[in-house]
Parts: C-alpha cells; structure tokens; sequence
C-alpha cells in the first residue's frame, strides 16, 4: 500500500475515533491507535489545517503539562437525508455533528413510472446554496440494499424490485449517494450521535407501520449476506394468525404494526358487539398517514380509559416483548434502543411489554435496558443523513467508492 494511502487510512482512523468517542488528547489518540505521538501530531495538523479537527478545553493531568483535547469541527461538512415512504417524502440538511439545518416534506407515489427521476427532482431542490460543504445524499428506504454503495432497492412496500436507486440519483446529482435500510440507517445515527457512543453492542428495534430492528455488533452495523438482516417484522409468531402483507401468515408485523393494531381492535369491537367501527386504514393498504392517524386515534382511545384499546396495546406489547426477547437472547446485546412513531404510544405498550420481556430472557440477560427515545417525523431523514456523516469515520471503508468521494469532498480533495 503506499505511503499516501496509508496516511488517507490513518487519518480516517482519527476521524472515526473522535467521532465516535468523543474528544480526545493526541496522547490518547496515539495510545488508542497504536500511532506514535510523532505520527499524530503531523496528521492531526493537517486535519486542523483542512478545517476539519479544533482544538478544545484543557484536560487535568496528573502530572506535567494539561492536554490540549482535539475535536471535530461541526460546520466542515453536511449531508442531505433522505426517508421514502410509500406515500410521501422527509429530506433533511444536517452537520457533521448532527445538528439540523432544515427539513422539508413533500408528496410522494413511489409507482409512478418517473418516481425516481421525481425523488432526484425533490434532493437537487433541497441542495443548499451556501455554508458548510455538501458531502453527499443519504437514501433510507423501507426495504433491502445488498450494496449501499450501489443501492439497488428491493422494497415490498414501496412496490419496487430491483430499483436502481443509487445508480438513477448519482446519474442525476454531482454528489456522492449511499442507500440504506432505514433501520440500519437508524442504528447508523446512533452510533455517531445516540447510545451507540457508549455502547459497541446494541439492538436497535422500530415500531409504526412496519417493525423492524437493526444489529450493531462491534460498533458496526450487520448487514447480512444480501443486505437484507433486520427483518424483525417477519419473524414467524403464529402460523395461523393474521396475512401479513409481505405474503405470509402470522409474521410479527401482523401482529404488532400499524395495520395489526387497527385490525385487532376492529375485531374486538366486533366481538363485544360494539356498534363502533374500528378506525380507519385498518387493513394496512391505504395512505400511510391515515394509517399512522387511526393508531394515533386508538392510542387516544386507551389514554382515555378505553378498556378494548387498552388491551389491544397491552396485548400488542406482549408479542413484541417475546420476540424482543428471542431476538436478544440471540444477539446478546448491552442495551436495546426502541424507536419509530409508535413510541408515541409506549406508555400503553410498555406493561405487556416489560412483563413478557422478562419473563422470556436468559437468565443473567434479565436486566437489560431497553432505552425509548423519542421521535419525530424527521428522525427517520437524520438517519439517512447520518449513513454520510459516518463515512469519514468509517475506518474501515464498508461505503467502498462512495465513501471515498465523501471523505475527498471532506479534505477538499479532487476525487
């Protein structure tokens, strides 16, 4: 490997390390890299030069001269994230240090003939005019990616097979564009900004329409053989349980996601021959807000004392809690974080949940945390964003050629 190459690695290796850790002194960067103090404080200069790394507080020492901590400079870069959804759009602008410049929404029909060239449209719309450098697009989709570097989408939800997102929206936009899992993309953000700071093992499960989980193992997110890992909400439950909408019967989605939900309160309406109609979008096919609109209603309905409502999400986070449970005994993680706008509604899941959960552990796993964060409609977008971000702090080069012409338009480098 040659000598240029090996300084572009190491500098790499810096970024991801304050990134991901925090600030640090050079002392403690060389120690942590196996560097010598020689070799760190030629390449952090250059990093500092290309506005990229800042010198901060003083840190006490023991002994001797206090270090000087070097961090990053949130304002050296931005990204743009992305969040498909089969009925509308979320982009967001974001800094490096994961602060949000702006956010937009916008309609959006992912079977239209032109959808791509129309998600293209919408991404040169939001790209900004001035400020921090752009460093490249984000695209979280609610499906698999075997690449995300190539992001060729295979998304049931969204009707595509085979979608050649990456390669349309790179032929379209002068920048660098990843495309992930939006749950990966998720875990992703944690690992820079959330949980993840601390924690190199941890699940990250998602509730709302879909369900869906993300691994980070080794601080590293697992992807699988096709891209397709996570697939959480279709874990097999009960082989005679309700049609899930990937096809099969009895999935934990069905049980447990948007539609599930409607579907189960419906049908306990039914049975106390309540004249009440369950709310609308109960079977998962129409607009996804009106979906999200219904949950929010029978979220409403139990807050307020309903007895039927209440036990559907009890319910609910019952079968979420065992198979939360099997999925942990499995991964063996240190913490659990629970995310998607179904969180809205945790107060009414969260008995069932915890009960089920534990009952269902392996011993010596029984007092996991599960940490609930809260949740906005754009968060699912900052994730995208973040699939950009990490790129400079990704060592280990998993984002292949895109990841190289991040880190290029990071140092101000001809690709």
């Amino acid at each position: 490997m040659a000598a240029t190459d090996r300084g572009d690695l190491t500098r790499t290796a810096i970024l991801a390390l304050l990134g991901t850790g925090g600030p640090l002194s050079r002392t403690e960067i060389a120690r942590e890299l196996d560097l010598s103090p020689a070799t760190v404080t030629q390449l952090t200069r250059e990093l500092m030069g290309h506005g990229m790394l800042e010198e901060l507080d003083l840190k006490p020492s023991r002994g001797g001269r206090p270090a000087v901590l070097l961090g990053l400079v949130g304002g050296a870069g931005r990204a743009l994230g992305v969040k498909v959804t089969a009925d509308h759009l979320v982009l967001v602008d974001v800094r490096l240090d994961g602060e949000v410049l702006g956010s937009w929404e916008q309609p959006f029909d992912p079977s239209a003939p032109d959808a791509l060239d129309e998600l293209a449209a919408a991404v040169e719309s939001a790209v900004p005019a001035d400020g921090p450098p752009l460093l490249g697009v984000g695209v979280g989709v609610p499906g698999s990616v075997e690449d995300q570097a190539v992001g060729t989408v295979n998304a049931p939800t969204l009707g595509w097979q085979a979608m050649p997102v990456g390669e349309r929206l790179r032929r379209r936009l002068p920048l660098p564009v990843l495309v992930e899992n939006d749950v990966n993309a998720l875990a992703v953000a944690e690992r820079l900004y959330g949980r993840g700071r601390t924690h190199r093992d941890f699940l990250v499960v998602t509730i709302g329409r879909g369900v869906g989980a993300a691994i980070v193992a080794d601080g590293r997110v697992y992807r699988g053989a096709r891209g397709g890992a996570g697939e959480f909400g279709h874990l097999p439950v009960d082989p005679e349980g309700p049609m899930c909408g990937c096809g099969a019967r009895g999935c934990l989605e069905a049980f447990v996601g948007s539609a599930g939900l409607l579907s189960a309160a419906h049908a306990k309406t039914a049975d106390r021959g309540d004249a009440r109609a369950a709310p609308d979008g109960r079977d998962g096919h129409g607009d996804g807000r009106d979906l999200l609109g219904a949950v929010a209603a029978l979220g409403r309905a139990a807050a307020a004392g309903d007895a039927v409502a209440r036990r559907v999400f009890e319910e609910a986070g019952a079968v979420l809690g065992r198979a939360t449970a099997g999925l942990i005994n499995v991964v063996d993680p240190e913490v659990v974080v629970v995310l998607g706008e179904g969180t809205a509604d945790w107060p009414l899941w969260q008995d069932g949940f915890e009960r089920a959960l534990r009952a269902q552990l392996y011993p010596g796993r029984r007092d996991i945390s599960i940490e609930v964060e809260s949740w906005d409609d754009t968060s699912w977008a900052q994730g995208a964003a973040a699939l950009v971000l990490a790129t400079p702090f990704d060592a280990a080069g998993a984002a292949g050629e895109q990841g190289r012409l991040v880190r290029a338009r990071l140092i101000g480098a001809t690709p």
